[in-house]
């Protein structure tokens, strides 16, 4: 099914606390009702929809319980290769499968608020409880192409504000006029689901999960040092955020121990050029040029990366500390027979002292 060293690279998301629709398929599989929500992160900017599709169609086969994607306009390299539309492949992955489905965008450049506001009441009315959207203030490599400049953080942040109020205001049916960093001029989405969709914060800095506290219905964000995510959790919690939290972590395996590390130096580096590089630059044969010092080694301390899926199951994401192994097929995992057997919740790997679960999806 496609490319094998790309499909190696898809990564996992793992959600807090699940919704009602997540919890009684969760129940239905054996699952107490709390319990760390393991899902399939796919990658647009790497394979193409219709492999992606079927890849997500044999995640939840497979077990998992929950899905998202991401919104780019351009991969991160030109080694990835890819960048399919989300929004035509997600009512295709709602339809597929019964699994709920996110995204994470950036409304405000690329995307007028109303538009995305009448996407998301779309899906969410055709698929009641399984769309969740998260926001960000994104990133120069797919917002430039509007020509309209690339404003500065705090701008961005702005920016966010002002489209997280106007989508709300449409998804509750009200009409909507506006003119600050963005302009409305009269808006209605007159197809509404019975129950909004939530809309969680996208976050990689302690200010941004800062910022999204007063607004977010939860937080997501990607592996990064437990202090920094520790620093994140408190920042958001400290804040008034009292949502869900997700994190989304990256792994590639291979029978071969090299070409597991050959796979995610081809496909990820660019991934360690952390903020505010990676949301300055505009090109991807930018990102190419300034990931072009990053050592194969590097890449140990950004990706899960290992031949061995039993070491994959036992350790926990770069710079995190385990609680308990995991493996995202219970029924092959002795401490998850007993978890369930005893009625607790599913292990996974967490973060000591905090409550923002972190997991590995295995191909």
């Amino acid at each position: 099914m496609g490319h094998p060293s790309r499909l190696n690279r898809l990564t996992g998301v793992a959600v807090r606390h699940p919704g009602p629709i997540v919890t009684s398929r969760l129940r239905r599989v054996g699952y107490p009702a709390m319990v760390t929500v393991i899902g399939f992160h796919a990658s647009h900017e790497q394979i193409h929809p219709r492999e992606l599709l079927h890849a997500s169609v044999a995640a939840e086969r497979a077990g998992f319980t929950a899905g998202m994607c991401s919104d780019h306009f351009a991969p991160w390299s030109a080694r990835q290769g890819h960048s399919g539309f989300a929004w035509s492949w997600l009512g295709a992955a709602l339809a597929s499968t019964d699994l709920p489905f996110g995204v994470v965008n950036a409304p405000g450049q690329r995307y007028h608020p109303a538009i995305i506001a009448q996407a998301a009441a779309t899906l969410a009315a055709m698929f009641p409880r399984r769309f969740w959207l998260a926001l960000g203030t994104g990133e120069a490599l797919n917002e430039h192409i509007t020509g309209g400049g690339w404003p500065r953080k705090e701008i961005r942040t702005a920016r966010l504000r002002e489209c997280v109020d106007i989508i709300r205001a449409l998804l509750a049916g009200d009409e909507v006029s506006h003119r600050g960093l963005v302009t409305v001029d009269r808006a209605r989405v007159w197809t509404l689901p019975e129950t909004p969709p939530p809309l969680v914060g996208a976050a990689v800095s302690v200010q941004t999960a800062r910022d999204v506290a007063e607004w977010a219905d939860g937080l997501i964000t990607v592996a990064q040092p437990l202090d920094h995510l520790k620093r994140m959790i408190h920042a958001y919690r400290d804040a008034g955020g009292t949502g869900k939290l997700a994190l989304q972590v990256h792994l590639s395996w291979d029978p071969d121990e090299d070409t597991a590390l050959r796979i995610a130096y081809d496909q990820w580096r660019s991934g360690a050029l952390g903020p505010p590089v990676s949301w300055d630059l505009e090109t991807v044969e930018h990102f190419d040029t300034a990931a072009r010092h990053i050592s194969p080694d590097v890449m140990r301390e950004h990706v899960l990366i290992s031949s061995d899926l039993e070491q994959h199951a036992r350790r926990p994401p770069p710079n995190l500390t385990p609680s308990h192994g995991l493996d995202r097929r219970p029924s092959s995992c002795r401490r998850c027979r007993r978890a369930r057997a005893s009625g607790t919740a599913s292990p996974s790997w967490g973060l000591p002292g905090g409550d923002l679960p972190v997991v590995e999806t295995i191909r």
